[in-house]
């Protein structure tokens, strides 16, 4: 790699930048808790891992090359972004049990991972970004491996430490405030819906 250093700064600011992957965490903590949280960003993580081997194998590089393919990827992104925001908006939230909890944190598992597999963003950010930091005649699969179990090990800290939050004023908040907060949440995740469908490529 040429500089590690670099490549780590970059992938904490990649980390830290909100987009749709924090939006749907704190939705996830604020609806179904901690649990189903994490479970979210384990399927964030899968999704950003895929995205490092697609672009290690090329396949990254014709989804941005394809204004078709681009599209369609953009507007399914969107589309799974303005579903999640409309659960949180319309259905109610059921009594906690240990089957609930089980489906929760298998739907949080399926939120994060169709968010970050659907996200266009994800595509561009790695075609641009592996590029720069790869030696001559490396290994791409494995450096792209690699680059993305750091921004995945940089995720997981802070989604973590974000669910957390989340969740520990979920606890401390009244119910009526409890739904506020994740209809808030939703808001933002169909407002993030929206604006990726109208925006021009």
């Amino acid at each position: 790699m040429r500089s590690v250093p670099e490549f780590l700064l970059v992938a904490l600011i990649v980390t830290l930048t909100p987009g749709p992957a924090t939006a749907t965490i704190i939705r996830v903590a604020a609806r179904d808790g901690r649990g189903a949280a994490l479970s979210a960003i384990f399927g964030n993580s899968i999704g950003v891992l895929l995205w490092g081997c697609l672009s290690a194998v090329g396949v990254a590089s014709l989804v941005t090359a394809s204004e078709v393919a681009y599209t369609v990827l953009r507007v399914g992104g969107a589309l799974v972004l303005i579903v999640m925001g409309a659960r949180s908006l319309l259905v109610h939230r059921e009594a906690d049990g240990a089957h609930r909890r089980a489906v929760r944190r298998t739907s949080g598992w399926r939120s994060g991972l169709a968010t970050s597999v659907t996200n266009p963003k994800l595509a561009v950010f790695f075609i641009a970004l592996f590029p720069q930091f790869l030696r001559p005649h490396a290994n791409p699969l494995l450096y792209a491996l690699a680059m993305a179990a750091t921004i995945v090990a940089f995720d997981l800290v802070w989604y973590s430490t974000l669910a957390w939050t989340v969740h520990r004023a979920r606890l401390l908040l009244r119910p009526r405030v409890q739904r506020l907060m994740e209809r808030l949440t939703g808001a933002v995740l169909i407002g993030l819906g929206v604006r990726l469908v109208a925006e021009a490529r």
